[in-house]
């Protein structure tokens, strides 16, 4: 069949094309996308990675037809993808680390061995990858059956569409990884899609007191609409957080806080959230930055932790779950989150408007929803 797909380069360009989608193989699922979340990471794909895909690595659907050896999900199944494929067999999997799979994982794995068969999907008549083995960013979608999970639940696909990225990411970094305990105090840098679900994450925790910071007040605001108690604008300037530092520790009896939260990106301020938190205090790093930094190793002093966590150590099957149960318990904002709405013949308008901070979150309505046009 054929498809509309966002095509990219590599190279900082990308179009509106059409591909071809071929039927699923053993093992794998084809989906019909219905929405997708835009996410820097796709930015970061169409600048950097010199190569031709199908770009796209947050979305959810319905499955439009299944592979031979296909049991979890069935043709009609609302599904929502998760682009940390598990094998279920690898070490790491065998040690619940399912989004650190050696083999299916698109960022610690094997190649192109957690990708759909690679024919599944042509253009100019040749194979195309699809970002993070997936390609959400298409009418339709073919991956390996693992990298869906069902939902029984009456979520709108845009709300949907975002859970297996941004949301995880920073609701994880906060309930999986750090583990924040009720009756504590947060610090979260930076108060974009991912700040605001490690709020989110934050307040379900119970913490007493979640301290949002960002250079923007608008976005200070928005924070306390997902949990925050305070916030604290940053001078775009002070790199160092010095006067950052002397708020948070006014908030927190001279100490610092017990848990503090990176989730802008900035290389410059990797090291911030060691500046933030208490001694024996846990500082993580949730947004990725892959380029050396410098610390001063008085940041460590005394008995401080510092993890950086993949995709908020996501279990898909018990993480997406537990986010939608949130959703209808009204303890987790989704649709809330999703600032404007696009098509994929608008697509550019998204990433424009995400590279300059006039969105939480941006999702691109395709299919059915998606003839209706942008709803916000």
């Amino acid at each position: 069949m054929q498809a509309k797909a966002i095509i990219s380069d590599g190279k900082g360009t990308f179009n509106l094309s059409t591909v071809t989608i071929n039927p699923p193989g053993e093992g794998e699922v084809r989906v019909k996308i219905m929405a997708a979340g835009l996410c820097h990471t796709d930015w970061d794909s169409i600048t950097n990675w010199n190569k031709t895909f199908v770009v796209g690595h947050e979305g959810a659907g319905i499955v439009e037809s299944v592979g031979k050896n296909v049991t979890d999900v069935s043709v009609g199944d609302k599904v929502i993808l998760n682009w940390a494929i598990p094998c279920g067999k690898c070490f790491q999997c065998r040690q619940g680390n399912l989004h650190i799979c050696e083999r299916h994982s698109p960022v610690c794995g094997c190649g192109l061995e957690g990708h759909a068969h690679i024919d599944t999907t042509t253009h100019d008549e040749s194979p195309i990858e699809r970002s993070f083995h997936l390609g959400t960013l298409c009418e339709y979608a073919v991956v390996k059956a693992q990298a869906v999970v069902k939902i029984d639940s009456d979520i709108p696909f845009a709300a949907a569409s975002i859970v297996g990225c941004g949301v995880m990411t920073g609701w994880g970094s906060v309930v999986n990884a750090a583990k924040v305990e009720a009756g504590s105090s947060v610090c979260v840098i930076g108060c974009g899609g991912v700040g605001l679900n490690a709020i989110q994450g934050a307040k379900q925790s119970g913490a007493s007191k979640i301290i949002a910071i960002d250079i923007s007040e608008a976005r200070l605001e928005q924070a306390k609409e997902f949990g925050a108690t305070h916030g604290v604008v940053a001078n775009r300037e002070d790199l160092d957080f010095v006067q950052v530092r002397e708020e948070v520790r006014t908030l927190t009896d001279g100490r610092g806080a017990d848990y503090a939260f990176e989730c802008t990106a900035i290389p410059a301020l990797g090291s911030a959230p060691l500046a933030l938190v208490r001694n024996a205090g846990t500082a993580v790093q949730v947004s990725g930055i892959e380029q050396r930094i410098d610390f001063d190793c008085e940041l460590f002093e005394w008995d401080k932790k510092y993890i950086n966590p993949l995709y908020g150590m996501c279990n898909p099957e018990r993480d997406f779950k537990k986010i939608i149960a949130g959703y209808h318990n009204k303890q987790i904002k989704l649709e809330e989150l999703v600032t404007k709405t696009y098509t994929l013949e608008n697509v550019a308008d998204g990433f424009d408007d995400m590279l300059n901070g006039r969105i939480a979150k941006g999702v691109v309505l395709i299919g059915e929803l998606g003839e209706v046009g942008a709803i916000k």
